[in-house]
């Protein structure tokens, strides 16, 4: 692969890079610097990037990957101590709150899907794609104070919908009121 076909293929993917790390590092310059980082990882095996089916999927899976390595190295390691009887604290979730977070996620995956379509669209590009008001405004061409009102009719949309699930799930008004 030349230089002109690198900037043509894996330069042009650098907005969609920047957001899938920013949906796993959850801020803007450790996002940037994920996709920089994988860029100069592909500029190193420039000879092999030819051998790829697809250059995206391949930019994708180093990028998701990269993003999870820089979240395995913030986890603090915690070592339990085989000669004493407390119980280790450590910050992974338990395999019960892994499950419920799972549940969730599907249940509220259900219910933007659920939402007229202006919603579910305002919904999506803002919270999931992360896009600024700027840009959400711009693609749906609403102003951003329209975009703002109708972007926390969504949310409450959606919280009002979850919480009516999980009482119905539950039974249990105060358990399905505190998730939110």
């Amino acid at each position: 692969m030349t230089r002109l076909e690198f900037n043509n293929q894996v330069l042009l993917l650098s907005r969609k890079l920047y957001l899938l790390a920013f949906r796993f590092l959850k801020h803007q310059d450790e996002a940037e610097d994920a996709v920089q980082e994988v860029f100069m990882r592909l500029w190193n095996r420039l000879d092999d990037l030819d051998r790829y089916d697809s250059l995206e999927a391949f930019a994708t899976t180093t990028t998701k990957n990269y993003c999870i390595d820089i979240i395995r190295k913030k986890k603090p390691i915690v070592h339990e101590d085989h000669n004493s009887h407390n119980d280790v604290i450590t910050n992974e979730p338990s395999p019960y709150e892994m499950l419920e977070n799972s549940e969730t996620g599907e249940i509220l995956n259900r219910i933007i899907e659920g939402l007229p379509e202006m919603y579910r669209q305002i919904i999506t590009l803002k919270e999931i794609d992360g896009l600024g008001y700027d840009e959400v405004a711009s693609i749906t061409n609403m102003n951003v104070n329209t975009l703002r009102v109708n972007l926390s009719r969504a949310r409450k949309m959606i919280r009002d919908e979850y919480k009516k699930r999980r009482y119905e799930h539950t039974g249990n008004k105060e358990a399905a009121g505190k998730i939110l």
